[in-house]
This record gives structure tokens, sequence and C-alpha cells, in this order.
């Protein structure tokens, strides 16, 4: 009787242990699947990235809007750098927005449906330009800023301020667009500005560019470039919401020709104010001048292009990207500086860029566009139709 109820003892304990020891191996063996389900969903996150960067319109605005901001700088600084030409800045820029507006208006004509009419079009769309002049006097308000600041800080402190554009455009799209970023992202961000602010050391640390003018106010001019770069974010992603949010879904071609109709007031009182510049009004223009006004028309509508297919955050990566492209042609070309620092910095800057677009984190939704108050106002006169039908 010990026996055999010491026998059956043992098989009953043999039985539990070899059980325990299953269970320990299968929950080992479910650890190792669940950390091979996690990394097989970085994977496909990280390949869904690259394809969504890969999608052909996206990449190709974006590249040919670094292309074109490197040409506009390099060819600007050949222009009043080395060939020291006097036209008005203000003209180019009211000349481009002349360009951009009658090429806008030509898309948007030659888009119409048969039996539609452009002048009645354009004459809608000048109606409802208000929210492009709201941007529009966003951008001559920068304009006033970056004149007031340099009157009172030096070259050197305004762009060491001006690189933190990049972190109010990526605040106010965390804010305005409730967009959430990982911190990859915010790290690339921030290594992206230290990178740039690296780059530009040959102007920040310079003895000539560090002084601040005679009876300047530093604190007007740091409150001043501070508050152009947040209207600087600002802008970007209110462009942004308007071209992807606005309930009535204008096109980019039609953003862009009531964008161009807001701005061109501003310039000519830019122009006036400055009283033509050192040549006088129209004086002073060469082939330069026309390329770069012709160049400004293109770089416009490839910020509207860029912003309707990715976001603002990729175009001003897009555009700082072009930084270290046009000081590299302005080093080999025009005998630009290029030191060992820069070149460390335009590294970093590359690799911020790629740590920025290619992380592994799940894309977030596209924005739908917004309800209009006229379309609540149908869904609830529908829902208390249906109420009553059921009573």
């Amino acid at each position: 009787m010990t026996l055999d109820s010491d026998s059956n003892r043992h098989r009953s304990n043999s039985a539990r242990n070899s059980s325990i020891s299953k269970s320990g191996g299968s929950g080992k063996r479910r650890g190792t699947r669940n950390e091979d389900d996690t990394d097989l969903t970085k994977k496909r996150n990280s390949i869904m990235v690259f394809k969504s960067m890969m999608n052909s319109t996206k990449l190709f605005v974006l590249v040919v809007l670094c292309l074109q901001n490197t040409f506009f700088t390099v060819l600007r600084r050949y222009s009043q750098g080395v060939l020291r030409e006097n036209y008005s800045k203000y003209e180019v820029l009211l000349a481009g927005e002349v360009v951009k507006m009658l090429y806008s208006a030509y898309k948007v004509s030659s888009s119409l449906s048969p039996g539609e009419k452009s002048i009645p079009k354009l004459q809608y769309l000048m109606r409802r330009s208000s929210k492009m002049a709201v941007l529009a006097l966003i951008y001559g308000a920068m304009n006033i800023l970056s004149f007031v600041s340099l009157r009172n800080i030096s070259a050197g402190i305004f762009t060491i301020f001006a690189q933190l554009k990049i972190l109010t455009t990526a605040t106010c799209s965390s804010v305005m667009l409730r967009r959430s970023y990982s911190m990859t992202k915010w790290r690339a961000l921030i290594s992206l500005m230290m990178g740039v602010l690296l780059f530009s050391e040959p102007i920040w640390n310079n003895k000539e560019n560090s002084a601040n003018p005679e009876g300047g106010n530093v604190f007007l001019g740091t409150a001043a470039v501070l508050i152009e770069v947040t209207l600087s974010g600002f802008a970007s992603i209110y462009f942004e919401k308007v071209i992807k949010t606005d309930p009535e879904q204008l096109g980019i071609w039609e953003r862009n020709y009531q964008l161009s109709l807001g701005s061109i007031p501003i310039y000519v009182g830019f122009m006036v104010w400055d009283e033509g510049g050192p040549a006088g009004y129209g004086g002073g223009w060469s082939m330069n001048a026309v390329m770069l006004a012709v160049l400004g028309a293109v770089g416009g509508m490839l910020v509207a292009l860029s912003i309707k297919h990715g976001d603002s955050i990729l175009k001003t990566l897009a555009t700082t990207g072009a930084i270290i492209f046009s000081a590299t042609l302005d080093h080999f070309l025009l005998g630009g500086p290029l030191t060992p620092i820069m070149m460390i910095a335009g590294v970093q800057v590359i690799i911020s860029i790629c740590n920025y677009t290619f992380d592994a984190s799940p894309p977030e939704p596209p924005l739908q566009p917004e309800k209009s108050k006229q379309d609540n106002t149908q869904e609830s006169e529908m829902l208390i139709k249906a109420e009553n039908g059921k009573v």
C-alpha cells in the first residue's frame, strides 16, 4: 500500500515538473514571438514610410523645391554679391508675384469645365481671397520685423535666432493640426537646427557681423526676430491648414492666384517705401534680375505644391537642404567659405533629414476637410427628420 502511494506521488511530481518546464519553454517562445512581431511591425512601418517618401509626385516636388532654392540663392549671391547689381529687391519680388498670378490664372482658366467662363471664376476667387490675404499680410509683417531686427541686432545674432523656424513650424503643426511627432523626429529636428546653426558659423562667428548696430536696441531687435520666427512657423501651418482642411477645397492654383492678389499690394507698398532702391524705380534691372523674378515665382508655386503633396515640415527640410547645396556651389563657383566645421555640420544636416524622413513610426493619417456650417445644418435637419419618422 505504501509502495503504491509513493510511486503514485512520484509520478505526479514528475508530471508536474514536466508541465512546468513545458509552460516555461512556451512562455519563452511566446516572448520571442512577441519580439519578432514587434521587429516585423517596425520593418513594415519603415517600408511604408519609405514607400510614402518615394511617392513620385511628393519626391519630385521636394527635390525640385530644393534645387530651386539652391539656384535662387547662388544666383542672388552672384548678382548682388559679385556683380554688385543695384536693382530693388522689392521690384524683383513684385515681378515674381505678377508672374505667379498670371500663370495661376492661366492654370485655373484651362481647368474649367465646358461652358464655364474664366473671368467670372477669377472674380469669384478674388472675392473669396480673404484667407490668403491674411497670409500675405503675415509675410509682409515678417519682412518688416526682419528689417527692425537687423537695425537693432547684429547679423550673427539674427542668424542664430532664425534657425528656430524649424522648431516653431513643428510646434505650430502639433497645436494647430494636432499632429503627434515621435521622439525620434523631435530629436532629428533639434539636431537639424543645431546643424544649420553650425553650418552658418562664418556668419555669426565673425567680428564684423557680431557687432550690434550703433544706437540699436538689443531687446527690441531680439523681440522682433523671435516674433518673426514664430510667425514663420504659424504661416506655414496656416497655409497647410487652409489648403487641406478648408471646406471650400479650392485647388492649389486657385490658392496661388489668391495669394498673389494679396501679396502684390504689399510689395508695391514696400517698393514705394524703399523709393525704388539705389537705382530708382525700374532701374538697375538685368537678365539676372529677370531670372531671379522667375525663380521666385516658381519657388512660390513649389512651396504650395510641396505642402499639398507633403506637409510643412517636409517643405522645411527641402529648403534646409538647399542651404547645404547652395553653400557648396557658392564655394566652388564664387569662392565662398566652406570650412571643416561647415562640412561636418553639412553631414549632420543630411543625417538629421534622413532620420526624420525615414523614421519607422506609423505615419499620421491625412488631414480631412472640415465640414462647413451648411453641411452641419443639413446633417442636423436629416437627423431631426429621421427621428420624426421613427416617432
